[in-house]
């Protein structure tokens, strides 16, 4: 395998961010890595070119540990994908619905899919990932067992697809994070942009709300704003943010000159253009 066409991805072959890479990029080559600090890893080693990182769904919300994980990542954003989720109960090929006792997936597909977990009163068993639970049941061969999963997981793993489409929204999207080892900076002006970036604010009152207040009086959108604690002392909040614009727009530059009164420390992860998804 050619490691500079190569892209990773955390999960087995045939799980949805593995459906990402190829929606995205189907001319490159797959890695699945078992977790999302292996992911990472693959391309700091060289092993792979890009990651495919899901951030967070419009269903589930975000996904698990990645905003811990991005900072220290030694990555950096260059690219973003919405993909539209599409979930299958899966089953061994001589299984039938009624046979299933158990289902067996990551916990934000079995969260995607409340209402047909209640309708057939089956056990939801949270699994690493959507894929590898496929490949499990596939492995045990209990047709009391099944999992949801993608159509490309019934294929990967020789699986019966029981039921289309059982997610609980048809939004169902899920957005992910095209990472590399090189900030690739496009040209300001260039097209719609998103610069992403982490900050923790001084511990006074309301500093908060005076370093986003740079955003709102240079008319910046965030599009997306997380916070999370990073002491064990529940005292110090780091924040992700998403807005629309580039570090060279002037609006850019002076909401940044009013962040930098207010926190102790802030990062751009990364400048890139805007999926077209956005609108």
């Amino acid at each position: 395998m050619n490691a500079a066409n190569r892209i990773s991805f955390q999960g087995a072959l045939g799980a949805n961010s593995h459906i990402a890479c190829q929606a995205v990029y189907p001319d490159m080559q797959f890695l699945p890595c078992a977790t999302f600090e292996d992911t990472f890893a693959a391309v700091r080693a060289g092993e792979a070119r890009l990651a495919m990182i899901p951030i967070d769904n419009s269903v589930a919300g975000r996904v698990a540990d990645i905003h811990h994980l991005l900072p220290k990542s030694g990555l950096f954003i260059i690219g973003e994908h919405f993909q539209r989720i599409e979930q299958c109960l899966l089953g061994t090929v001589d299984a039938s619905i009624s046979d299933l006792k158990e289902v067996h997936s990551h916990v934000h597909a079995l969260g995607q899919c409340r209402k047909l977990i209640a309708e057939l009163a089956v056990e939801p068993i949270v699994h690493f990932d959507t894929a590898g639970a496929a490949r499990d049941i596939a492995k045990w061969g209990d047709k009391t067992k099944g999992s949801i999963s993608s159509c490309l997981a019934a294929e990967s793993y020789g699986l019966q697809i029981l039921r289309k489409n059982i997610e609980d929204a048809e939004h169902n999207t899920t957005r992910f994070l095209i990472m590399g080892s090189e900030q690739l900076i496009p040209a300001a002006g260039s097209r719609k942009m998103i610069t992403s970036l982490v900050f923790r604010v001084r511990s006074v009152p309301a500093a908060l709300y005076k370093a986003l207040g740079g955003f709102a009086t240079n008319k910046v959108n965030i599009t997306k704003l997380e916070s999370y604690i990073i002491d064990g002392a529940f005292t110090v909040a780091q924040f992700y943010a998403d807005v629309e614009g580039h570090p060279e727009d002037q609006s850019i530059k002076w909401a940044f000159e009013e962040l930098d009164f207010f926190t102790t420390e802030w990062t751009v992860l990364g400048i890139y253009p805007a999926s077209p998804f956005r609108g």
